[in-house]
């Protein structure tokens, strides 16, 4: 097989609806991106998703359907001066048109010819005053954002930004759907694989189509084969140089290797796992995030410092960034897993819980109601009048604050 000039994720993107697999839920028929599409018109939009699900495909799409000019940048290489660079070259062409671009057009009205589409892959990747720069031009309608992130964009992007952009999730494509664009590539490739192979493939894959088509591709060079088989595949896996994935099966083994090293107290395992993992390319503030969880979760009440050493280390990793926040997250990783481990908390708040899911909505005691009203305290609304006496509540009571049905229920033992 000779050399191909893309990848085959690459060549075998699709170019309209016809051809895209998965999403159903946004791309069906009458479903939001479906009709944005045939409109011609779409707000600044922010695509969350798994790698591998077609968020870079759905906003070159848009970019297509609206015969808008695009623009691709990845946030993990671009910076102001690129998008200084973009917003410039717009403002220059509307005002030799003397109008002004915008970013809802009237339903049936093609897209104003100055404005532009911005796809920002990996938008969690900017910081605070690139996303600031940002705001502006999305508000004015200089540019239509399209960002693509695998993180919580509630977590990873300023509210103000937020607020102007619509987010749309996509889903992990299931294994139906993977088969169907394995079916593509080997096309492409012109070669044939083994039954066992797509199985295998589309496992691999973990809902991320460029995962199992990278892997289909690679074999194929390898061994230049008619037909792949499995033994292909995991041959071609033995190479040192394929990426980390960050939703397969090796990014879940290796968070859940530092979690429990972390809750065995073993540091230098944890410090182990955590240094594999940002060597792997994985992003410094999920594993702040986790770290962040774990504080509360498992160290609880025997140390209630740990929750705030977690967040002074998911600041620092978020405001200083890589490399040199490796010195914040193992000073963090140090202090969590040595420290000592309660999780009473957390399980007292989930045995409430579920009394909540069961007993529904119980009416709160009136005693402990609000009272605003003389005629709401005449009800026995708040009590007896204690909430205006002078010593107010009692800091320490026997009796019991929980609706009648469950009054006297014990959530919470420290008992250890």
């Amino acid at each position: 097989m000779r050399a191909l000039a893309q990848p085959l994720a690459e060549r075998i993107r699709p170019r309209d609806l016809s051809g895209f697999i998965g999403q159903s839920h946004l791309v069906g028929e009458g479903k939001p991106l479906n009709r944005a599409l045939k409109q011609r018109t779409v707000p600044s939009m922010i695509f969350w998703g798994p790698p591998g699900v077609g968020k870079t495909t759905l906003a070159r799409m848009i970019a297509d359907a609206t015969e808008r000019p695009f623009h691709n940048l990845s946030a993990v290489s671009a910076g102001k001066a690129e998008l200084r660079r973009i917003v410039d070259s717009v403002k220059g062409t509307a005002a030799a048109n003397n109008s002004q671009p915008s970013l809802f057009a009237a339903p049936d009205a093609e897209a104003a010819p100055d404005s532009v589409i911005l796809f920002l892959d990996e938008i969690h990747r900017f910081n605070k005053a690139q996303q600031d720069f940002l705001l502006p031009f999305v508000e004015d309608g200089t540019i239509t954002l399209i960002g693509a992130t695998t993180e919580n964009p509630s977590f990873e992007v300023i509210s103000a930004l937020l607020s102007r952009m619509q987010v749309f999730t996509l889903n992990p494509l299931t294994i139906a759907e993977i088969k169907e664009i394995i079916a593509r590539g080997t096309a492409a490739l012109a070669i044939s694989v083994d039954e066992d192979a797509i199985v295998f493939l589309a496992n691999y894959a973990n809902g991320d189509a460029r995962a199992a088509l990278n892997l289909l591709e690679n074999a194929a060079r390898l061994y230049r084969a008619a037909t792949i088989s499995v033994d292909h595949l995991r041959e071609t896996l033995q190479s040192k140089h394929l990426r980390y994935d960050k939703t397969g099966e090796e990014h879940y083994n290796t968070i859940s290797a530092f979690i429990k090293s972390m809750r065995a107290s073993d540091v230098d395992a944890a410090l182990y796992y955590c240094a594999r993992m940002i060597d792997s390319g994985e992003d410094p503030k999920f594993i702040a995030r986790r770290m962040v969880i774990f504080a509360s979760e498992d160290i609880g009440i025997a140390d209630s410092d740990a929750l705030t050493v977690a967040n002074d280390v998911f600041r620092a990793v978020e405001t200083i960034g890589l490399p040199e926040c490796q010195f914040n997250l193992a000073h963090g990783v140090v202090y969590l897993a040595a420290a000592p481990k309660n999780r009473a908390a957390g399980d007292a708040y989930f045995r409430a819980l579920d009394d909540v899911k069961e007993q529904g909505n119980l009416p709160i005691p009136l005693h402990i109601r609000n009272a605003p009203t003389q005629l709401m305290r005449e009800l026995g609304y708040g009590g007896s009048g204690s909430v205006h006496a002078p010593q107010g509540y009692q800091a320490y009571t026997d009796e019991s604050m929980l609706p009648e049905a469950i009054k006297g229920r014990r959530y919470f033992s420290n008992e250890r």
